[in-house]
């Protein structure tokens, strides 16, 4: 019996070997595999005996060698349309019960990495079982599934509003920084801001635990706060951090994509645009194929010298008939950013573009017309063309961001048949934002002014539209009733529309909302104060009592901004003294974090209000900062780098005139003669006026200097002295206007101190000074910081300043020759 049983133990135990031998074998085969054909040929001869893990292994390993493979080298269109992938198909979807949590979210991210399309039945399958086990879904599979359902454009599904929810409950249990920058990415439009803020504090969490050497958890964590329009500046910086411990790593593709995540984040940071700038320029012999080329081009060309912008124009030169549609358009994008004057390459791109311009998005078409306009692209046919295609875009458009876009675009072209656009327009006007509003109107009332001959019956639908525009913007004003959401709309509106008909009005608005004004949104809105240079006291109050209650939690660099607002308006609140010592408090241990370009902003932000940090001063006047500063300068847009360089200057003077106990040495003496030789410019009929009367008031044109030139280089409108007895003194030289051909003036160039004769004693130098509206507040009398900073520097420099505002002169009381004459004989002699 026993020996029985021993046999039939036995036996049972070599079956049960041969069964498990057998499918371990077929799982090894697939492990073992090296090439696809490999995979598909163990599928093809055991397609009968395969279970849902040799299915999960054959699909993983068909991913895991296109994974390898650089994208332009993958083929999965290849693949996919093998027979065996068919089989894997067929297969999968039969066993998707069988498939664990892990697996199934695996096997629906790799499918559709397999460019399977959504709408498959494979796919939907998978989509619905992982929907039922949404709840109890691991955190890694789930933040793989939402991933999943944003590839397919279900970014604001009720399933994807329920995985936000399953965040936010399991937001504290989340231990690695890959899952939760998927489901991060996956969710941001449907944050709300308390969890938006918990998310991000969980990410600065993660940060600090992975591995130094990795670049792309960060680089997510970055492409979050753009995608959500979020300048987390603690974020920001950690995540540079990490950047900048692996630039020598990043190829160009990675370091362009961060520089655009920057740009639209507006953070500028100096150290990384250094080393990527660098890194940039050792990649270029080695980015020789189109793909990487076009990446390397257009993140280096901004900041590149004149030899390797050349460089760079060369080789693009020779590649661009190999360029794609999309390739093309960055390169036009990138040429339009540094105003490029090569008329052989910039043509080659837009017969590249014109071949392409069918497979455009409405978007990308406007791109495209706006950078060949601005480039002054000489080719009337392919802007008749594109003329066409953008018409055709705006009517078939119903969202008022693409219809704004499109409106405005097409006003830059001739004949921009406006018809069209009053339709779409009319049709959207009540859905659009302020920005929109107010981007429309600037694109018709600009139209308007320059198409004097157009129909009557098209001006009566502009001014009707106008008319609508006006109604919806107030509208829009007197209902909001978030500050945060009306600052997002707020943020970049500009232009004499806005500031005709709704600046007053928002101005009420954020007076209403002034509880709402929380230190979060502080600097942005005080940017915006200084921006429309529109002085609103209980806002400012406002402000000023936030930010020193709250000023240990706003962000160093942010005191900026927050303080820029009170100097360039100079308005000082009741808590004045104590808002500039908690900010430059706050500030001064962390300058050597500062951009240079910041620094040297907020330095002369402060010298306006009157204020010379000693810490400050002497960090920006000392050698190594200045080298600094240069270094970056180079890697800087034209315009910020020109206004930086004015700033350094403008503070230097300030320094030297205010503070000489500093001992700051004046060293801008020939960037001044330079900018004096390239600053002539028009002068106004109201100041040839002015000129003409002095002379009449003080006794003779030989009485009166025009546009003098004083130490440090200030320029006065005009200049007279008066001795002891307040009688005019002549100059040697009578003073005539020099006008060219052009209309402008021709300044005096002589140096300042050889035309600044020695005053008899008792006698007094007089600047009279003209101030149009831009030295004074939007609709206010109240004068600007500047002008102030300009008039206590004139009287250190032995001026008595005589001032004439624009409102004065040009009020009905001065409408007579003799009342103005009596006008300048009270300002100057009295």
């Amino acid at each position: 019996m026993m020996f029985r049983f021993r046999s039939v133990n036995s036996c049972l135990r070599r079956l049960l070997h041969f069964g498990t031998t057998n499918t371990d074998q077929v799982l090894e085969r697939l492990q073992a595999c090296t090439v696809e054909d490999q995979v598909f040929d163990v599928v093809g001869k055991n397609r009968a005996k395969l279970t849902v893990q040799h299915v999960s292994c054959a699909v993983g390993k068909l991913w895991d060698f296109q994974k390898e493979k650089p994208q332009l080298l993958r083929t999965v269109d290849h693949t996919k349309g093998h027979a065996q992938f068919l089989t894997l198909r067929v297969l999968a979807e039969n066993k998707i019960a069988l498939m664990d949590d892990f697996m199934l979210a695996d096997m629906l991210y790799i499918f559709l990495r397999m460019n399977v399309e959504p709408h498959d039945s494979l796919v939907q399958q998978l989509v619905s079982e992982a929907w039922l086990r949404v709840d109890r879904l691991p955190l890694k599979s789930l933040s793989k599934f939402a991933v999943c359902l944003s590839d397919q454009y279900l970014y604001h599904s009720p399933l994807m509003g329920h995985i936000t929810s399953i965040l936010d409950e399991r937001l504290s249990s989340i231990d690695e920084a890959r899952v939760l920058t998927s489901l991060m990415l996956c969710v941001s439009d449907l944050l709300s801001t308390r969890l938006r803020d918990a998310v991000i504090a969980r990410a600065e969490h993660l940060l600090d635990k992975i591995e130094p050497s990795s670049y792309s958890i960060p680089r997510r964590m970055v492409l979050f706060l753009r995608n959500i329009k979020c300048v987390h500046r603690p974020l920001l910086e950690k995540c540079n951090e990490a950047f900048l411990r692996n630039i020598h790593r990043m190829d160009a593709e990675n370091i362009c994509m961060i520089l655009n995540m920057y740009q639209s984040l507006q953070f500028n940071n100096c150290n990384f645009r250094l080393a990527a700038k660098q890194k940039l320029i050792e990649l270029i012999d080695s980015n020789t194929d189109r793909f990487s080329f076009t990446k390397l081009f257009v993140a280096l060309i901004p900041m590149a010298s004149p030899e390797i912008r050349a460089r760079l124009e060369n080789t693009a030169l020779l590649m661009a008939d190999e360029l794609n549609g999309q390739q093309a358009l960055a390169m036009a994008e990138a040429l339009e950013e540094v105003q490029s004057r090569n008329l052989k390459l910039l043509n080659k791109i837009a017969s590249v573009i014109e071949r392409n311009l069918h497979i455009y998005k409405s978007v990308e078409v406007a791109k495209v017309t706006q950078a060949l306009f601005m480039l002054h692209c000489q080719n009337p046919a392919f802007f008749a063309k594109l003329r066409t295609v953008l018409i055709d875009f705006l009517q078939r458009s119903f969202t008022p961001h693409e219809v704004t876009m499109l409106t405005r675009v097409l006003s830059t072209l001739p004949s921009p048949r406006l018809d069209e656009c009053f339709v779409r327009v009319n049709a959207v006007v009540e859905q659009c934002s302020l920005t929109e509003l107010s981007t429309i109107s600037s694109t018709i009332s600009k139209w308007m002014r320059h198409s004097p001959s157009h129909h009557h019956s098209t001006h009566t639908k502009c001014v009707h539209l106008l008319q609508t525009m006006n109604r919806c913007g107030h509208e829009r004003l007197q209902t909001a009733d978030r500050l945060d959401l009306l600052m997002e709309e707020l943020k970049y509106l500009s232009g004499e529309w806005f500031e005709e008909m709704l600046l007053e009005e928002t101005m009420v608005t954020l007076q209403r909302m002034i509880d709402q004004i929380h230190w979060t949104g502080v600097p942005e809105l005080a940017f915006f104060l200084t921006r429309t240079n529109y002085l609103c006291p209980p806002v400012m109050d406002r402000i000023a009592s936030v930010t020193i209650e709250n000023i240990d939690k706003i962000h160093y660099s942010a005191t900026y901004a927050t303080l820029l607002a009170f100097s360039v308006l100079n308005y000082e609140p009741i808590q004045a003294d104590e808002l500039y010592d908690a900010c430059i408090k706050r500030f001064t241990p962390h300058m050597s974090s500062f951009d240079p370009h910041l620094l040297v902003l907020l330095g002369y932000a402060l010298a306006i209000a009157d204020r010379f940090p000693e810490g400050l001063i002497r960090e920006i006047f000392s050698i190594g900062f200045l080298g600094k500063l240069d270094s970056q300068l180079e890697t800087l847009p034209d315009a910020l780098n020109m206004r930086t360089r004015l700033r350094l200057m403008e503070l230097n003077r300030a320094v030297c005139l205010e503070c000489p106990e500093y001992q700051v040495p004046w060293f801008h003496e020939r960037y001044c003669q330079q900018l004096q030789r390239r600053g002539n410019g028009n002068i106004s009929p109201i100041q040839q006026q002015i000129h003409k009367m002095l002379g009449e008031v003080l006794g003779g044109i030989n009485f009166v200097q025009l546009a003098v030139v004083t130490p440090y280089h200030y320029t006065v409108d005009f200049e007279c002295k008066l001795d002891k007895n307040l009688q005019p003194l002549p100059y040697t030289e009578p003073s005539t206007l020099q006008i060219s051909d052009t209309g402008t003036v021709l300044w005096d160039t002589s140096s300042p101190e050889r035309r600044r004769d020695e005053l008899p004693p008792g006698a007094q130098r007089v600047a009279v000074d003209f101030l149009d509206s831009k030295s004074f507040c939007k609709m206010s009398h109240h004068m600007k910081g500047e002008a102030l900073i300009r008039k206590r520097h004139l009287e250190i420099l032995g001026y008595r300043i005589v001032q004439i505002p624009h409102f004065e002169w040009n009020s009905m009381e001065l409408s007579t020759h003799d009342a103005w004459k009596e006008y300048l004989k009270n300002k100057i002699f009295n």
